[in-house]
């Protein structure tokens, strides 16, 4: 969106702040899920896990540590970068990585209702479980967004 008699740096100032709020409310939520993750093996019943779910385990919680990363690197890139002229390259990077932080999050969400109904209700209940997640997230991340950028603003054209 362009702010009428707004200057480059202005806009950038104004985007980098959009992305610390959204970063904000990512790095708490993936956080928060890779911590749940990371206490399920102190649980009585993580040893009756079979290979599968335990391999899916393992993946979530390497995905929950990605996106931790991704939603963090922006943070210590600004700290490493501050006051080095850098936010004109920082903004889009930390754009990119949000958005990749997002899919992470996503992917660890889907994989996660999947694993926990395949423990409670058994594995055809988890595709399902899973697949309505999944369909829910690019349902509201990706399609959603994508429809709202095509129907014209109102009082706009």
């Amino acid at each position: 969106m362009v702010h009428e008699g707004e200057t480059e740096v202005e806009r950038l100032d104004r985007n980098w702040d959009d992305i610390l709020q959204e970063l904000r409310v990512t790095q708490t939520g993936t956080q928060i899920l890779l911590g749940f993750l990371l206490t399920i093996p102190f649980q009585q019943r993580f040893s009756s896990l079979d290979a599968e779910q335990l391999g899916l385990y393992l993946v979530l919680v390497a995905v929950a540590a990605i996106a931790t990363i991704l939603a963090l690197t922006p943070v210590a890139l600004h700290r490493a970068l501050f006051r080095h002229g850098s936010k004109p390259r920082l903004v889009p990077l930390a754009n990119l990585l949000l958005r990749f932080a997002l899919g992470a999050v996503g992917l660890t969400l889907s994989g996660a209702v999947v694993l926990i109904f395949d423990v409670v209700l058994g594995f055809a209940a988890a595709l399902v479980a899973g697949s309505i997640t999944l369909a829910l997230v690019g349902l509201g991340w990706v399609l959603l967004p994508a429809l709202i950028r095509r129907a014209p603003a109102a009082g706009r054209p």
